[in-house]
């Protein structure tokens, strides 16, 4: 089925095609935040892989083929689900700060900033967490899966449309670190079609391919020792000897200690469906608990993307995002009062609050009994809105039901290159907080809360949907406005992505130095200037976003119909890219 949607690309930027294909398969489907990595998804898919195998692969390409959103050695939260045995397990893919970063370090060294550079870095998760589930779930050898990623990185790949926007709006943050010039070919940023070579990162893709060539013995053994030789091998040491030179916080202990974690993933119902989301080390929450707010109203009655509608949705984010502010974090570090975020009766408590004007900024965060702790004051400051380059995503779902969701970060614009090792190595710190109080304030082995976080949903026990969405604090409001989409309005997926959205800033951002703009929302021009003018009515504080504005997300999703057919959706705000077959 083919979306005519010119009438409304009047706007459109360069990337956003005029007209909209609606894929659709009987075997499988892959969506992706960039036409490459889906390539290399499809590419394993057809080989004989399964949705893990193609989703690990579209993960290491997206780190290459889409530098000014992603790295290699940066942060990667997945969600898989196992068709067999009908379970879905989260990845942690995210890594803790050095032994050397404390808030004191912070403090003193540099003047109670987070600033750009090594001292943001935290350790790499994205690799061991891309190694683990391919080795606990796939069925590919990592050479295998890696092959596409290699290519692009020792070949070179023509810069995207989006991505040549991305790196002419940031061409100055690219230029501060000289380890990076090999992503500015001849100085300058990279016009589309522009090749971009990086044989330093296709070198350490290649040993870790070799580590796992010289193991033998099982495919497991072979992808650990790919995985080892990253974080314990030459790799490690270069990444360590770069962090001594330049006075960095992560050492190779740092490195040669950690792991990922693989855990149930949490579950909540709206409705006759069941979503699953990764846990309280990111933003994930989030969205369960929004779906708890809503699941007793009636949002058929109040109209699609009607005042009263988008009112009731902003209303909700703020609530929810009011309780990941004071009580979201690491769960290894801070007591997070879990059951009662995610239970019904709370969700019932806090929606009484919902009136019919605005709460002029964040809501109060919910009582927890006994549990207490200081409440974080937030600073308002101008605008609100995060010009943060953030993050993809990846979603697979195969012929035997198994799904992969994964939402891969971390641009090359905050830290440095490392030399020898040819990608940014995780700078997830400026996630961290400095307030004593807050239940990210940085410590030492304690991961900053995360805003990537992957979703799926079920439809009676069966997997109905993999998605999720670039985007910082918006990933979860794009990601709700989707699934209700699809779930209330009855929308085809393609339709549903591309149905214009609003966001809601008030509250605090969660990258350094956490702007917070108290009533801000933004809407994009597609939604009627009455309907904008109503929301303005209601106590919102309305700000306009262009048509197809990419800080809207870029929501990709694959479905799975009641036939089996499975669907592909892939949202045009930053030229994503759906295969199925």
């Amino acid at each position: 089925m083919t979306l005519d949607s010119a009438a409304t690309q009047q706007r459109a930027p360069s990337w956003a095609p005029t007209h909209t294909v609606q894929v659709i398969g009987t075997r499988w489907a892959l969506a992706a935040g960039h036409a490459l990595a889906a390539e290399a998804a499809a590419r394993v898919l057809s080989a004989g892989g399964n949705a893990i195998d193609a989703g690990v692969a579209a993960g290491f390409c997206l780190g290459v083929v889409h530098p000014d959103m992603v790295s290699v050695a940066g942060v990667a939260p997945i969600l898989v689900h196992v068709g067999k045995t009908n379970q879905t397990w989260q990845v942690s893919g995210v890594g803790p700060y050095p032994r050397a970063s404390t808030r004191e370090s912070f403090v003193t060294r540099h003047g109670g900033q987070i600033p750009v550079g090594l001292p943001r870095t935290v350790v790499p998760a994205a690799p061991d967490a891309w190694c683990t589930a391919l080795a606990r779930w796939g069925t590919m050898s990592f050479a295998d899966v890696i092959a596409a990623s290699v290519e692009h990185a020792e070949r070179g790949f023509p810069v995207s449309n989006f991505s040549a926007h991305q790196f002419a709006a940031n061409e100055a943050k690219f230029k501060q670190w000289p380890t990076s010039a090999h992503l500015l070919p001849g100085g300058r940023a990279p016009q589309p079609g522009t090749v971009i070579v990086q044989r330093e990162l296709a070198e350490t893709l290649k040993r870790m391919v070799g580590a796992e060539t010289r193991a033998g013995g099982s495919r497991t053994d072979g992808i650990k020792a790919a995985r080892d030789e990253f974080y314990r091998g030459e790799t490690a040491r270069r990444i360590a000897a770069y962090h001594r030179q330049e006075d960095g916080p992560l050492a190779y202990e740092d490195l040669a200690e950690f792991s990922v974690d693989v855990e149930p993933a949490l579950r909540t119902t709206f409705g006759r469906w069941e979503v699953a989301a990764c846990g309280f080390w990111c933003q994930g929450p989030v969205l369960l608990q929004m779906l708890n707010l809503l699941d007793a109203v009636d949002l058929p009655a109040l109209g699609h993307n009607s005042p009263a509608y988008l009112h009731r949705l902003i209303e909700t984010v703020k609530l929810a995002f009011a309780d990941r502010h004071a009580w979201y974090g690491d769960p290894k570090c801070v007591k997070v009062p879990a059951d009662r975020l995610l239970s019904k009766a709370y969700a019932a408590e806090r929606r009484q609050l919902i009136g019919e004007r605005a709460w002029p900024d964040m809501y109060p965060a919910g009582e927890m009994g006994a549990l207490a702790r200081g409440r974080a004051g937030a600073v308002p400051v101008a605008g609100g809105s995060s010009n943060s380059l953030d993050t993809s995503y990846v979603a697979v779902i195969d012929a035997d039901g198994n799904g992969f969701s994964a939402t891969p970060s971390d641009p090359h614009v905050d830290s440095p290159v490392v030399p020898g090792v040819g990608c940014v190595v995780s700078p997830r710190g400026s996630q961290g907080w400095l307030d004593p109080e807050h239940p990210g304030v940085v410590a030492p082995g304690k991961r900053p809360r995360l805003t990537p976080a992957p979703a799926m949903a079920f439809d009676a026990g069966r997997l109905f949907m993999a998605f999720g969405t670039p985007g910082g604090d918006v990933q979860q409001q794009a990601m709700l406005q989707v699934f209700l989409n699809t779930t209330v309005f009855g929308m085809a997926i393609q339709h549903a992505i591309e149905a214009p959205r609003v966001a809601s800033r008030s509250f605090p951002d969660s990258f350094w130095p956490h702007s917070h703009a108290p009533g801000k929302v933004e809407v994009e021009q597609r939604i009627a200037s009455d309907v904008r003018d109503a929301l303005a009515a209601m106590g919102h504080g309305v700000s306009a976003w262009p048509d197809w504005e990419w800080r809207a997300g870029a929501v990709c999703a694959v479905q799975v119909g009641p036939d089996g057919a499975r669907w592909g959706g892939a949202d045009p705000r930053r030229g994503s890219l759906a295969i199925a077959r």
